[in-house]
């Protein structure tokens, strides 16, 4: 094995802008951030320049959609910082703070139901980049789905935010058809023909907008879209579900300020080291919804943000 050279401290270092060491040597992996998974065509050329120049010519792929080149010495992590801001790119997306957000692909999937790039680009630039310099208890993860397909998992994230659309039903317009195209068109059967018309179970529907215009007389010619969002979820070893917000957000502004208040209530009240899913589970999870639908926490912010919490966080990588 390689004799090591580089101190714990200066390990810890760099582990701040992103360089995670590679084990039983000096060199590192760093972790090239993205924008929800998005790279251009020349930032790609150019991260491949730098694996060749720096490390050791590998780049692999992270689950949150991050990029890392392995194998950079620790001598060479400064030039590298400095050939990656070339290209327009920086490394990070490590510590007890605010991750990269990850997002599937709504924008162009056919089951999308929001724009999903959009919504996780302004996330990340309000709080990936905007609450970059926070200290969390723990990392705190976010994440945007475009439909309830839930490619991405939301619901394991601290944060996730699932599009949705909700059936409007124009139950006059219903002809009562012996063989209904909505209750065909149904993923999860939470539609079906009582007494002759169309019933839709609210309990069972997941607001895909599956049945939105299959109706040949248009008893659901539309749909109202919105987000709903789960809070308290994560993985690795230990799993937790995250549990959805007992509302469907119809603007998004509104569900851009319950994320900005989940930060900000981890923050305050927080334990350090404890990831979301413990603060809500000492909490209450009925606190917690009811703190982040009205606005102390935002009243509180500048408050929150230049108290004294959490100068040594819980996250390791």
């Amino acid at each position: 094995m390689a004799c090591l050279t580089v101190s714990p401290e200066d390990e810890k270092r760099v582990k701040g802008w992103g360089f995670l060491s590679n084990k039983g040597t000096d060199n590192f992996s760093a972790r090239i951030i993205t924008v929800n998974g998005k790279i251009t065509a020349a930032q790609q050329r150019h991260i491949a320049e730098a694996a060749e120049k720096f490390g050791n010519g590998i780049v692999t792929f992270t689950t949150r959609l991050t990029v890392e080149v392995q194998g950079v010495p620790y001598d060479k992590i400064d030039e590298f910082r400095a050939f990656l801001a070339e290209g327009g790119l920086q490394t990070g997306g490590t510590g007890s703070k605010v991750r990269p957000v990850v997002s599937c692909k709504g924008t162009t999937c056919q089951y999308g139901l929001i724009d999903a790039y959009a919504l996780s680009e302004e996330i990340h630039k309000r709080f990936y980049e905007g609450y970059s310099d926070v200290k969390l208890p723990h990392k705190f993860k976010i994440a945007v789905g475009g439909c309830p397909n839930n490619c991405v998992k939301p619901n394991l994230n601290d944060v996730g935010i699932i599009g949705q659309c909700i059936p409007v039903f124009d139950e006059d317009s219903c002809n009562g058809c012996k063989k209904c195209s909505v209750v065909t068109a149904c993923p999860v059967n939470a539609c079906s023909m009582v007494d002759g018309v169309l019933e839709i179970d609210k309990e069972a529907c997941i607001n895909c907008g599956r049945c939105v215009g299959k109706c040949r007389f248009d008893a659901i010619e539309e749909g109202i879209h919105g987000y709903k969002i789960y809070i308290g979820g994560r993985w690795g070893k230990k799993i937790a579900q995250g549990k959805a917000l007992h509302k469907v957000f119809t603007d998004k502004e509104e569900a851009l300020k319950v994320i900005e208040k989940a930060i900000l209530l981890f923050r305050e009240q927080g334990e350090t080291g404890e990831r979301f899913e413990r603060t809500i589970e000492r909490l209450g999870f009925e606190n917690v919804e009811e703190q982040l639908l009205s606005d102390g926490l935002l009243e509180r912010k500048e408050e929150i943000l230049k108290a004294q919490l959490h100068l040594s966080g819980g996250a390791t990588c």
